[in-house]
C-alpha cells in the first residue's frame, strides 16, 4: 500500500503541530563573540551545521562521524546528530510516514540550531529524501543568523545497496518494508547543495576532505594542509623559473651560509616546518621560543606545533649593510642556493635563546657552541630556493621530501604509517619494538601498517656514528629480513640534531606529521645527552629520561598523531635474544648501553648472539676499528 498523502494521519499533525503560546524567548547573557573567545583550542564562534543528505547507505554517517573526529582533534568543537541515534532517543515516537518524517526534520533542524548557537559545529546526517523539509531546516538556521551547508551525498542506488548490512533494501524490495526511500518512496534530490560528495570510489577520509575544504573556504575553520596530498614546497616548479630565480641571486647582496644554516635551508623548502615559509622572523621566533607553537590559519587562531627556532644568524656588520634591501641571496661555499625577501634583522640574546630551547645556556652542550659562535643578530624573512638541495654524497636517493614520502605510503596503500628515529645502529631490540608496534596496529584494525624508519640526517656530534656508515648499517638490517622490507620505508630525515630534549623532541614528532605519520614512537630520553657538567644532576643527564615521551602526549598541536610510548628492551640471556624487559626476573636481563657496544666494536670483540644482525655488526665494527686511536 503506498503511503498515505500527508494530513492523512490527523492525529499525528495535531500532535506535531501543537503551538505553545505562553512562551517568550530568552536573551542569552553570554555573545556568540564571547562564546568564540573561550569555546576549543582553535577560537573563533565557528557554529554552524553540516547536514548530510542523501539514500541509505551512501555513506553519511561514515563521512560525519569522520568530520566529527577531525574536527575535536583539532580544538573545534563539533557533534554528530545521526539520523539512527536521534530516532532511538528524541524522537523515538516518530514514523516514517510523510508527516511523521517532516516533523523529524523539524525537531532536528532546532536541536542543531541550538548546537550551532553555541559554537558547536553540529554535523546532521540524514536522508532527508524531501526537499522543503530540507529548507525548512535550512530556514530554522538563516532565522537565527547561522551557517547551513547541505551536502548531498551523491552515491548511486546499486552501490548503496552492496553497502546494505542490515539488508533493509532487501526487505523493501521484498515488500517488508513500506515506504523504504529509494525502491516504493522517491528521494528528491538537492538543486542546489553547497556541495556534492561522491563516496564511490574513495576512500572515506577522501570524501571528508572535500568538506574540509569547504568548511576552509567558508571560515568556518582555518586552512590546515596536514592533511592533504600536496605540502607548499619553496622550490620552483619549473626549469625556467630556476633560471630566472639564479639571475637573480646573482644581482643581490648576499650573506654566506654554514653547513648546518644549509640543512635547515633544506628543512624549510621541503615543507617540513610547514607552515613556516622561511627563516623565522622576530615574532615567529617569540612563539617558538615561549610558546613552542606557530600560529596559523587566516585568522591566526590555531596553533601549529612549533618548538625549535629554525634561524639565520647574521653579523653586526651584515645588518649594517643590509638593513633595508628588499631581498638578499643566501650562498654556500660561494654558489647562490636561495633568496631571502623581505628580511627582517633582530637582535639574538643567546642565553636567553638557549635557556629557553635547552634548559641550560653551558656553553660545553655541542649546539650552544655553534649559537655562541653564531652572528649578534637573526635575520627572517621568506624563502625562495633556487633548487632542490643535493648533498652528492652517495645518499640522495634516500633524501625523500615530505611530499615524496605521502605518494610512497599511498602506493603502499597504507592505513597507517608509524614513525621511527634513530641516530643510532639498529639493534635488535630496535628491530623488536618496531615488531611488536606493527602487531599492536595489525589487532587494533589496520590492514597496511607501513614502518618510516626515519634516522637524522643533518648535522650531529662528532661522537655519533657517522651518517653513511648508519645508512649502511639500517639498509643491512633490512637486506636481512629482520624487518619487513614490503612494509618499511627507509628514508633520512635532513634536520640537524639539537639535543634539546623534550623540547626537540616535539619538532622531530610534527616534521614527520607533516610527512604523513599518524604514529610516532618515542623512546627513553629523546633527543638527550649528558649534562656537559657531570656532577650537575644525580643521573649526569642533561634531561628526564621520561620527559620526552611525557611532553609528547601533552603538546599542543600533535593532534593527528598517536604517540607510542616506547617499551624497554634488553638482553635475556635466558633466551638469547632481546626481548622486553621484565623486572620480575630482571637478573635475566642485561642492558647493553652504547659505550658497552663502542667498545666491544673498537676492541674486535663480539657482542652477543642475538644483539645484533651479524652483518649489521660488521659494519659498525669496521667503522669503530678504523677510527684513528687519538
Amino acid at each position: 500500500m503506498p503511503n498515505p498523502p500527508i494530513g492523512f494521519y490527523p492525529h499525528i499533525k495535531r500532535r506535531c503541530l501543537q503551538v505553545a503560546t505562553n512562551v517568550t524567548e530568552q536573551k542569552h547573557h553570554v555573545t556568540r563573540e564571547t562564546r568564540g573567545k573561550n569555546l576549543g583550542l582553535c577560537r573563533g564562534f565557528r557554529g554552524c551545521t553540516v547536514w548530510l543528505t542523501g539514500l541509505s547507505g551512501a555513506g553519511k554517517t561514515s563521512i560525519a562521524f569522520e568530520l566529527e573526529a577531525y574536527l575535536v582533534s583539532r580544538g573545534i568543537p563539533a557533534y554528530g546528530l545521526d539520523g539512527d541515534n536521534i530516532r532511538t532517543g528524541l524522537n523515538k515516537n516518530l514514523g516514517f510516514t510523510p508527516a511523521e518524517r517532516e516533523e523529524n526534520i523539524r525537531r532536528v533542524g532546532e536541536v542543531a540550531k541550538l548546537f550551532a548557537d553555541s559554537g558547536v559545529v553540529s554535523i546532521c546526517s540524514f536522508v532527508s529524501p524531501f526537499a522543503d523539509d530540507r529548507e525548512m531546516a535550512r530556514k530554522i538556521h538563516k532565522d537565527a543568523g547561522l551557517k547551513f551547508y547541505e551536502i548531498f551525498v551523491d552515491t548511486p542506488l546499486d552501490v548503496c545497496e552492496t553497502r546494505d548490512v542490515k539488508g533493509l533494501y532487501k526487505k523493501a524490495r521484498e515488500g517488508v518494508i513500506k515506504g523504504f526511500t529509494g525502491i516504493t518512496q522517491e528521494y528528491e534530490r538537492p538543486q542546489k547543495p553547497e556541495l556534492v560528495v561522491n563516496t564511490h570510489g574513495y576512500t572515506v577520509r577522501e570524501s571528508t576532505q572535500q568538506l574540509v575544504n569547504l568548511l576552509e573556504q567558508e571560515g568556518i575553520i582555518p586552512r590546515s594542509l596536514r592533511d592533504v596530498d600536496q605540502l607548499p614546497e619553496l622550490y620552483p616548479s619549473e626549469s625556467i623559473a630556476t633560471e630566472v630565480l639564479r639571475h637573480e641571486a646573482e644581482s643581490l647582496q648576499a650573506i654566506e651560509i654554514s653547513t648546518v644554516e644549509l640543512q635547515w635551508v633544506q628543512v624549510l623548502a621541503e615543507g617540513w616546518a610547514y607552515p613556516l615559509r622561511g627563516f623565522m622572523r622576530e615574532d615567529e621566533y617569540l612563539q617558538t621560543l615561549h610558546f613552542n607553537t606557530l600560529q596559523s590559519g587566516m585568522d591566526g587562531s590555531y596553533r601549529e606545533n612549533h618548538s625549535v627556532p629554525i634561524v639565520l644568524s647574521a653579523t653586526t656588520a651584515d645588518k649594517e649593510r643590509l638593513e633595508g634591501v628588499s631581498s638578499l641571496t643566501l650562498k654556500y661555499q660561494g654558489k647562490p642556493v636561495a633568496i631571502l625577501r623581505r628580511p627582517e634583522f633582530y637582535y639574538q640574546r643567546k642565553e636567553e635563546r638557549l635557556a629557553r630551547q635547552f634548559g641550560t645556556s653551558n656553553p660545553e652542550h655541542p649546539y650552544s657552541k655553534q649559537v655562541y659562535d653564531s652572528g649578534e643578530y637573526l635575520v627572517g624573512g621568506d624563502l625562495a630556493v633556487i633548487e632542490r638541495i643535493r648533498w652528492e654524497d652517495g645518499l640522495d636517493q634516500y633524501r625523500l621530501t615530505p611530499n615524496e614520502l605521502r605518494r610512497r605510503f599511498k602506493e603502499l596503500n597504507a592505513d597507517a604509517i608509524f614513525a621511527f628515529q634513530l641516530r643510532n645502529p639498529i639493534h635488535n631490540g630496535h628491530a623488536l619494538l618496531m615488531q611488536d608496534t606493527r602487531r599492536q596496529l595489525l589487532e587494533r584494525g589496520f590492514k597496511q601498517p607501513v614502518l618510516l624508519l626515519h634516522p637524522l640526517g643533518g648535522w650531529t656530534k662528532d661522537d655519533d656514528v657517522p651518517l653513511d656508515v648508519r645508512m649502511k648499517q639500517h639498509q643491512a638490517v633490512l637486506d636481512a629480513g629482520v624487518l619487513r622490507r614490503d612494509d618499511t620505508v627507509l628514508a633520512i630525515f635532513p634536520s640537524p640534531m639539537m639535543y634539546a630534549g623534550p623540547t626537540e623532541v616535539q619538532w622531530h614528532a610534527k616534521a614527520r606529521m607533516n610527512a604523513g605519520a599518524n604514529f610516532y614512537i618515542v623512546g627513553r630520553d629523546p633527543a638527550g645527552m649528558p649534562h656537559p657538567d657531570k656532577k650537575a644532576y644525580p643521573d649526569g643527564n642533561l634531561y628526564d629520561a621520561t620527559h620526552g615521551a611525557r611532553v609528547l602526549k601533552m603538546a599542543q598541536g600533535l593532534d593527528s598523531m598517536e604517540i607510542l610510548p616506547f617499551r624497554v628492551a634488553a638482553y635475556d640471556k635466558s633466551s638469547s635474544k632481546m626481548d622486553f624487559f621484565e623486572p620480575q626476573r630482571k637478573d635475566d636481563f642485561e642492558f647493553i648501553s652504547g659505550t658497552k657496544m663502542r667498545t666491544l666494536a673498537k676492541t674486535g670483540a663480539s657482542p652477543p648472539d642475538g644483539f645484533m644482525e651479524p652483518e649489521a655488526w660488521r659494519i659498525l665494527a669496521n667503522y669503530y676499528q678504523n677510527l684513528p686511536q687519538a
